[in-house]
């Protein structure tokens, strides 16, 4: 329990228009090796995997690999080392977070969740890239493809967050995938495991950074409904 979760903005500020990139992919690597992001815009999905970051967006149907001065408005990175293992075997996805739950030292905590095995089925969405000026991000989720796999391997991970801290990040999970081969990622608005391995680190300590850029320092933001957006859009 001396690790911690480490997030640069909040999805509620993220929800709201703060889509400017102003953390660099290099900066948040050095606070960890597993993650879950956007881009600037918002321009689709951002993982990391064992210090190596992964987005995939609308534009095309490539995975491609990150460099260093990519940046973000939005991430949750930790330097992962599960405090807690267990194997698991045909979930589908609300089946698996109770399980999850259940070995979780505590709901009221912080965790990353690491799910790395064979699945039945995986659906995901990409979220679409917006250009200034920003709007709210619901508006883009409205628009957002969706793509299925059928009996892929690959990983997940996953940050929880407790429901008091809603806004901070989406209370529950907040899940990303990406395939074995590296083909294929994105968002989770589903998933049916077959068998995989689970791995929790559970966080009593949580860093939260904010911009200090003028793009975020100089905006009055609209949070009306925020709470609900997340929950449409998560």
């Amino acid at each position: 329990m001396q690790h911690s979760l480490y997030q640069h903005g909040t999805l509620g500020t993220l929800m709201a228009g703060a889509l400017e990139g102003t953390c660099s992919i290099e900066t948040l690597l050095e606070h960890g090796d597993h993650e879950i992001a956007t881009l600037t815009g918002s321009d689709g999905e951002v993982i990391f995997v064992d210090g190596q970051a992964f987005h995939a967006t609308t534009s095309d149907s490539d995975v491609r690999i990150l460099t260093g001065d990519t940046l973000t408005p939005y991430a949750s990175v930790s330097k992962f080392s599960a405090d807690t293992t267990f194997e698991a075997t045909a979930a589908d996805q609300d089946m698996l977070y109770q399980q999850i739950r259940q070995h979780m030292l505590s709901e009221n905590l912080f965790a990353m969740v690491k799910i790395t095995g064979t699945f039945k089925h995986m659906h995901v969405r990409i979220m679409p890239k917006q250009n200034p000026p920003y709007t709210r991000l619901i508006t883009s989720a409205k628009a957002q493809p969706e793509h299925h796999r059928e009996h892929i391997t690959g990983t997940i991970v996953a940050v929880y967050t407790p429901e008091v801290f809603h806004g901070i990040g989406a209370a529950g999970f907040h899940a990303h995938f990406i395939s074995e081969d590296r083909t294929f990622m994105g968002h989770i608005l589903g998933f049916d495991l077959a068998e995989g391995t689970v791995e929790i680190q559970n966080y009593a300590v949580f860093e939260q950074h904010l911009s200090t850029e003028p793009s975020f320092l100089n905006k009055t933001f609209d949070y009306q409904d925020i709470a609900e957006d997340i929950r449409q859009a998560e």
